[in-house]
């Protein structure tokens, strides 16, 4: 049996549980408890949530059993500090626990123990760049859905940490679990650790491995022309064949789908950036500043600027 540790204090955001139902159906799927969960924390007795929520958990001391520990975060990571003998905690479980993952903001207890230094992280977006002011030696890739590093995972903000849960079974109990618990759970299986937190694409869904790694190239390399014959190629298919697999695993055309993920990135930057519209335009792979105002009326119904006025950033330089 496999025991899971839910690591609880005071204002933790309910949702970092719902990842407990994960590992629940997983128990379904092969018809034995391969997986005990219990919630923990330092003292034990009943935690708070941000809701008011309260929740009755076990104390950490004389705990030898728990082989992974899941690091809950809150809606504010900032005003949720973990505490010294938490962080004391999660040095010492580092040293014998199988894996330890932090849940959304749940990365920063593992980034203020010292075991995401030199480590590739992420967390919830809208954090992220705290995460790399507050910790510069943690590699944080504050646009993945989850990370896994050697031992240490993080996920993402909200549902991701169901997305770090399946990717946890796939590794314990293979993939064809996996993909039943997700059936069950309703969930896009396809969401791998790679994926945009802010990704538009994620309902394309392509059936095979083929070309969901045809996106994640298109994605890298969104400034190329990326013509059929280079996209068919990485798919070790004829253009023709290319096209019809592509379209009939996504439902839509791979220039459709091209197009969508340079909306997508230039959305972002335009969003997050100080960059000029026109320099977003080719980096993002738009012929130009005219060629992306009229992608973004078709795919957002406004004009880039408007995404610009709107955005919660600072005033670019020049547009």
């Amino acid at each position: 049996m496999h025991r899971i540790g839910f690591l609880l204090s005071d204002g933790f955001q309910l949702m970092t549980l719902a990842s407990q139902c994960v590992f629940e159906c997983a128990n379904i799927v092969v018809g034995d408890p391969h997986y005990k969960v219990d919630n923990f924390s330092i003292e034990g007795g009943e935690v708070r949530s941000s809701l008011g929520v309260i929740v009755g958990t076990r104390s950490v001391r004389g705990c030898r059993e728990v082989q992974t520990w899941m690091v809950t975060g809150g809606t504010n990571p900032l005003a949720l500090p973990a505490t010294t003998r938490e962080l004391a905690f999660l040095r010492k479980e580092a040293e014998r626990a199988r894996r330890i993952a932090g849940i959304c903001t749940g990365g920063f207890a593992l980034a203020n123990a010292g075991l995401l230094t030199h480590r590739r992280a992420t967390t919830h977006w809208a954090f992220a760049r705290e995460m790399r002011k507050r910790f510069p030696d943690v590699l944080v890739e504050e646009d993945r859905i989850y990370v896994v590093d050697d031992f240490i995972w993080t996920s993402a903000g909200m549902t991701a940490g169901l997305d770090m849960a399946l990717a946890m079974i796939e590794r314990d109990l293979g993939a064809d679990v996996a993909r039943s618990v997700a059936r069950k759970l309703v969930m896009h299986q396809r969401r791998s650790g790679g994926q945009s937190q802010h990704s538009q694409m994620l309902d394309l869904a392509p059936k095979s491995d083929r070309i969901q790694n045809v996106l994640n190239y298109a994605r890298s390399n969104l400034g190329r022309p990326l013509t059929i014959e280079e996209l068919a190629e990485r798919a070790h298919l004829s253009p023709r064949q290319f096209s019809r697999v592509f379209t009939q695993e996504t439902g839509r055309s791979p220039a459709k789908a091209i197009e969508g993920l340079r909306l997508e990135a230039a959305r972002l930057m335009i969003e997050q950036s100080l960059h000029p519209l026109n320099v977003i335009a080719k980096e993002t792979g738009f012929n130009d500043r005219r060629h992306m105002r009229e992608a973004f009326l078709r795919g957002f119904g406004v004009p880039p600027q408007a995404v610009r006025r709107n955005s919660s950033g600072p005033e670019p330089v020049s547009a």
